[in-house]
Order: C-alpha cells, then structure tokens, then sequence
C-alpha cells in the first residue's frame, strides 16, 4: 500500500522562486550582449536549463540560433557568439580555437563567455596564456540550485564526486557552500546545523563566511535544522540494488535532471518519449516509494479505479455529460497515459529484474550485509566476473564485499584483481588505484591496526591544535568498519523475523528488509539524540569530522520539524525514500538536495580510469 506524507508534517517551502530567480538572472546576462546572437551550451547544461528557461524564452531574449558545444569549428554566420558552460579548462581552449580561428580569418565578432554556477581562476589564465583573454567579455551565472521535485533539490555536478573524493580537488567546495547560502537567505534563518565529514566541514565553513560578510534581516524561517553528509560517510548504501520503484526506473532507464527517456517498447510507439517524473504525475507520486513486488497490484487496482471513473458516464443525462467532460475526462485521460507508461516500464523492470540472476545477486547481497556465507558469496563473485556478466556489476560485488569485510584479505584481494583483469582488460589497473584510494576495495593488512598506523605516522603529522588526524592521516586510514557500525546501529534487521513489505516497520524496507541505509539511520539518530552526544563510538569508526552549530533561530515553531539534507557527493532515490518514510512516521518534512543523484553505476564510472571510460 502506498504511503502519504503524514498529516502532521509541515508543509513544504516554495521552491519554485529559486527557478524564477535563475532565470532572471540569465536572461539579464544575455541581455548585456544586447541584439541577436547564437547561444552555444555544453551538453550535460541542455536538461538543466530547459527546465529553467525553455527554448522560446530565449528566442524571446534575441538568442537566435542555439548549438551544443562540441570539440569541433563552429559553422554560425552571427556576429555575435554566446557560450554558457561549465567551468572546463578543456572547453575554454575549444573557445580559445574558435576565437584564434575566427582572428585568423579576419573575421570580427563578438564574444561572451558565462561561466555556471561560477568562474575559476584556471579558466582566465588558461583565456590569457590562448591570447584571447581581451577579446571575451565573462559573466557568471549562480545557477547553484535547481529544484527536480517539492522535495528534492540538486545543484547538477555529477563531478563533485569524482573531483572531491578521488581527485582530491576542492574546487566544488566552494559552491555547495553557495548553495547553502542562497537556501539560508530565502527559507532560513537555520536553528541548528549537524553535519559529517571533512567535506560537509568545509562547506559549512564556506557557508558562514558568506553569511558574515552579507546583511542579515530578520525574517520568519521555513527551513528550521541542517544536516550535510559526505558521501563516502556512507558507500555500502549507494552499492545496494535499489528495489524501490523510482530506484528501479533510475537503474533501467537513467533519471536525468528529472526527466526519464522511455523508448518505443516501453512507449507503445514507434519513438522514443520523455517523461518528467515528479510529484505532479498521479500514478507516479503513490509508487514511487514503493517495494517493487507492491507495484503491480497498487497498478492493477488503479486501473480498476479508473474504469470505474470511465463507467459513471452510462447513464448520464445531457446536462451530466458535458460537466463530466468539462471538468473529468481530461484528467482521466492523462490519468490513463500515465497509468499505461508505468505498467510498460514496470514489465521492462519485471523482465530484467526478477529472472534467476537478479534472486541469486540479491541473496549475496544480503549475505555480505549479514556477514554470513562470505566464501559463497566470493565464489559467486568470481563466477560473475568469470561469465563476464557486466563490468560494472562485478566492480560493485567486490566493492561491498571490500567493504562490508572491511577489506580483503591479501590472497581474496590479489585472486579477485587478477581475475578481473583478465575478464576486463589490463586498463583497469587504474580503476584499482582508484578504488583502494576511496577506500571503496582495499587489501587488508595484517596486524597494521589503526593504533600502529596512527604510531607510524606520529613523526609525521604536526596536527597538535585537536588532537584529530590531519588530512594526511585521513586518506591512509579509510576503512569502512562497516561491521561494527551494524552492529551499534542495528543497521541489519534479525533475519528470523518476517518483514511484511506491503506495511513497512522501518527504513530497511527500500532493501527488502535486509538493511536501514547508514546515513539515513545517522540523520535518524542525531536528530532523536539533538546532536551526537551518545555517538561517540559511531563518530570515531567514521573518522569524525562531526560537528553541531546553534544557529540564532532559536524559537520553536512549525519550521523546526522541515530539515534540509544536503548529501555531499550525491545521493540515491533510495536513500530519499528512506528519508520520506523517516519523515512520515515521525512528523519530518525532510527536503534532499543533492550535488547530484546517483547510484551504483554512476559512482564506479566516475572511479573508472579515463581510457575505460
């Protein structure tokens, strides 16, 4: 049965004004290159903005041609040359060509370049070191946020994850602190703000510096308490198959920027369409939620449903079926559309999901969360990887047996690499390099503690202020301990007890039962506990970098049970689900932002070495 929010829930915030004031301020940056001009937009912008300002907002701001941006000369014959795009050395080089070959031909023009959501310092000096940096006018365009749904916001940088937590560059840090700060300004004033890893430590930092050097007025706050999470706070989550409905369609299909592209098998046509997916969509906002073994018979009931509403014309007099006509048979038209493109994508999910595979892959799953059958489960692995099943889907096995085993151990880790690699390719040495880096799959070494580890690096390190581990430290100690934390959290359910799916007891439903996801079961116990008091064990196995502020909103209102969660590195619609029942059973209204969504395919892409890839 499908879950409403609770009626004791406070309402949500009106999200609609941050798009309002996105596209305000875009148009009056095309407008300061006043006249026609071609817009050119780097392609992963294409979905974000069509939900900002479509192309006939444009065309109304005097963009005449629009083009994506491509590594390639342009062919535009305007005189005026308009390039949003994302702060990329590689694309500022590609305008710097166009510039240079535009000079070499003798051609005037010019040019604009609006950086989103905002300019680095690399970008100008590589416009100086082209010889170009004269001939380009630079804006900005603080497009931090961009509300996918009532609940759910992202600031659309899927590569926050990889710069951040594998490369090791902070550059995004910056803008998630931004982000923070434009929420703070609208809905806040903020009463207090918990928050967990070195990452969400700095975004804070980033936030209040922002907030000192502004004007503060006093205003009532829709958004009472904070919480920011890093991802890798919490990587077995992301790693689980996802069995919620939206989960699935994500995994299918891919979700993009809240919109999902449904081909013509699923279509009924003979092309492919696009459906947004959100709230608005009937059938999709009291399924979405769902396990997906309750969705077929939630479907079939609707249909019912509907037939029924379609029945109440027969016998109708004149005047009764122009009102029904008037004021119901469109929506139960639409209705209609809906109810047939999820019953056709919930058959692919059904045709992909619930062969002999997907049981045995979900068996091992909960095998590895349990800590039970561990050489069954590496024998599966190896079969996987040995069948060459899927590359990604093996990479995700050995990475939640790293994890959940906190590491392999020597002889598993050197059999299971040389296996991959041989089914794989050589090439993913790299992604190896990658992964032990994150501390996503790592080799277990014998009789080196943590306490050695911290003795070793004493001579080290020179972090005396804290007495805390530096940055340096940090990067040689991840380790997931994910079995102890289990174990203090309660995160996997006693398997003797039988976990009705279609009545939830608890978060571990968007994982059949199997396990309550990490850093929903954080958020969980932080906000019961007003803080991390009590939790000192559990912050110690996760590296620490928690912290609690008081802000100045101190008055109890309605506002205090509306908490915003700001998932650092991205965020999975199952953990969104989690965060709703949360929500549901206590009285939360719980608002997700995002630096992106993902999921397990998208975080091991971004791990995968540049020649895979």
């Amino acid at each position: 049965m499908a879950f409403r929010a609770n009626k004791d829930s406070p309402e949500l915030p009106d999200f609609s004004l941050l798009k309002r004031l996105a596209r305000d301020q875009l148009i009056y940056l095309l407008e300061q290159l006043p006249g026609k001009k071609d817009l050119f937009i780097e392609a992963d912008l294409m979905s974000p903005l069509d939900r900002i300002a479509n192309v006939s907002i444009l065309k109304q701001h005097d963009v005449d041609k629009l083009y994506k941006v491509e590594n390639k000369p342009v062919i535009s014959t305007s005189d005026q040359l308009c390039f949003l795009i994302r702060p990329r050395i590689q694309t500022v080089k590609w305008i710097c060509d166009v510039v240079n070959a535009d000079k070499a031909a003798g051609k005037y023009r010019r040019y604009k370049v609006i950086f989103t959501p905002q300019k680095f310092y690399a970008c100008e000096t590589v416009l100086e070191e082209q010889g170009v940096y004269g001939d380009v006018t630079m804006d900005e365009w603080a497009f931090y946020l961009l509300p996918l749904d009532n609940d759910i916001i992202s600031l659309e940088l899927p590569e926050f994850f990889q710069d951040n937590f594998v490369a090791g560059d902070q550059r995004w840090v910056k803008t998630a602190g931004s982000a923070l700060h434009l929420l703070h300004s609208i809905y806040g004033p903020f009463s207090k703000v918990y928050g967990i890893g070195r990452c969400s430590k700095m975004a804070y930092e980033s936030w209040r510096e922002q907030v000192e050097e502004g004007d503060q007025k006093a205003r009532k706050s829709e958004i009472g308490n904070v919480f920011l999470i890093d991802r890798d706070v919490d990587f077995v989550t992301p790693l689980c198959s996802q069995v919620v409905y939206e989960g699935l369609v994500d995994d299918i299909f891919r979700i993009k920027c809240g919109c999902v592209e449904l081909g013509p098998d699923v279509s009924s046509t003979d092309k492919s369409i696009k459906v947004m997916l959100n709230s608005q969509d009937k059938v999709f906002s009291e399924i979405r939620n769902e396990h997906f073994s309750n969705v077929f018979s939630f479907l079939s009931q609707k249909a019912r449903n509907l037939q029924t509403a379609y029945d109440k014309r027969r016998g109708m007099d004149i005047k009764q079926m122009k009102t029904f006509v008037s004021e119901e048979l469109k929506g139960l038209k639409q209705e209609h559309r809906l109810l047939s493109l999820h019953i056709s994508a919930s058959e692919s999910i059904m045709k992909k999901k619930t062969k002999q595979d997907f049981q045995e892959l979900l068996k091992t799953e909960h095998s590895l969360l349990e800590g039970f059958e561990i050489r069954e489960c590496i024998s599966f692995i190896e079969e996987h990887i040995n069948r060459q099943v899927s590359m990604i889907e093996s990479l995700r096995l050995l990475c939640l047996l790293s994890l959940t085993e906190n590491g392999l151990l020597p002889k598993d880790y050197r059999s299971l690499k040389t296996q991959y690699l041989q089914s794989y390719g050589v090439e993913h040495l790299l992604t190896f390099a990658n992964l032990r880096q994150t501390g996503l799959l790592v080799e277990q070494q014998q009789g080196e503690t943590l306490t050695v580890m911290e003795n070793k690096m004493g001579k080290l390190v020179n972090d005396k202020t804290a007495g805390k581990l530096t940055d340096a430290f940090s990067s040689l100690a991840k380790k997931s301990h994910f079995r102890a934390l289990s174990r203090k959290l309660n995160l996997v359910p006693k398997s003797d007890e039988e976990y009705d799916l279609r009545v939830p007891r608890d978060m571990a439903y968007i994982f059949s039962g199997a396990y309550v996801p990490l850093s929903c079961k954080l958020i969980e116990q932080v906000l019961d506990r007003d803080g991390w008091t009590g939790l000192e064990e559990v912050v110690r196995l996760l590296n620490g970098n928690e912290f609690v502020v008081t802000g100045n909103n101190g008055a109890k209102s309605e506002a205090q049970r509306v908490i915003l969660v700001m998932f650092l590195g991205g965020c999975t619609f199952s953990e969104i689900s989690a965060l709703r029942f949360l929500g549901r059973e206590r009285g939360y209204t719980f608002i997700v932002v995002t630096t992106a969504i993902t999921n397990s395919s998208r975080l091991l892409e971004a791990l995968l070495d540049n020649h895979v890839r």
